[in-house]
C-alpha cells in the first residue's frame, strides 16, 4: 500500500491528498511535524535527504519526494494527466508556475502569519511576499476567466497543485474578494468527485 509522509496542514502535502483520494486509491498517512524535527530523524532523511514533506513510499525502500512528481506519478494513465502531448506540457507549465511564482509567496505568507511562533517578527517579510502573490494569482484569474480549468478544460492535476494552497490564500492576507474567477474555479474544485477538504 502507498503511504505518504506528510504534515495535514501543508499545501504541498494536502495536494498529495486530494490526488489519491479523487483517483480512490488505497493509502497510509504517516503525520509528520517539521517543527519538532521530525523531517532531520536519520531515518526521514534516508526516505528524503532534502528534509522536507511530503514523501511517498511507493513500497518498502521505494521513496518518491516532492508534491508535484508525486502529483505526476500518481496521475499517470489516469484522467489527471491528459494524453496529449501538448496538454502535458502545459500540465506541467503550471506545475512549475506553481514551485516557482505562486507557492514562495502565497504559501510563505501562509507560514509567517499563521504557523510561525512569533508572527508579529515575520510581519514584515509577511507584507514583502503580497505583491508576488497577488501577481500570481492575477495569472491565474486571467487563465480561469477564459477556461474552466487550467488544462484542456478539464480538472487535472494542475487544478490540485494551484488550488493546495489558494483556497487558503486567505491565511496569508491575501483577499481573493475581486477575483471573481478564481473563486469561481475554487467552488468547481470542491465540487469534484472523491473532493477532499484540507484538515483545519
Amino acid at each position: 500500500m502507498l503511504r505518504v509522509y506528510g504534515t495535514s496542514a501543508s499545501g504541498n502535502c494536502h495536494k498529495v491528498r486530494m490526488a489519491l483520494e479523487a483517483l480512490a486509491l488505497p493509502y497510509a498517512w504517516t503525520e509528520i511535524d517539521p517543527g519538532r524535527g521530525e523531517t532531520r530523524t536519520p531515518g526521514f532523511l534516508a526516505m528524503n535527504p532534502n528534509g522536507k514533506v511530503p514523501v511517498l513510499e511507493i513500497e518498502p525502500g521505494t521513496y518518491l519526494p516532492e508534491s508535484n512528481a508525486i502529483l505526476w506519478y500518481l496521475a499517470e494513465g489516469t484522467p489527471l494527466l491528459p494524453s496529449d502531448a501538448l496538454q502535458r506540457a502545459q500540465v506541467l507549465q503550471w506545475l512549475f508556475f506553481e514551485q516557482y511564482s505562486h507557492e514562495p509567496y502565497i504559501a510563505v505568507a501562509r507560514f509567517l502569519r499563521r504557523f510561525h511562533p512569533d508572527p508579529e517578527s515575520q510581519r514584515a517579510l509577511a507584507e514583502s511576499k503580497m505583491s508576488g502573490g497577488y501577481r500570481a494569482l492575477e495569472v491565474m484569474e486571467g487563465r480561469l476567466a477564459q477556461e474552466r480549468f487550467f488544462v484542456g478544460g478539464r480538472y487535472s492535476i494542475a487544478d490540485i497543485a494551484l488550488y493546495a494552497y489558494t483556497h487558503v490564500a486567505e491565511d496569508g492576507g491575501f483577499d481573493l474578494g475581486r477575483l471573481s474567477a478564481v473563486r469561481a474555479w475554487l467552488d468547481r474544485v470542491r465540487t469534484q468527485p472523491r473532493y477532499a477538504a484540507m484538515p483545519r
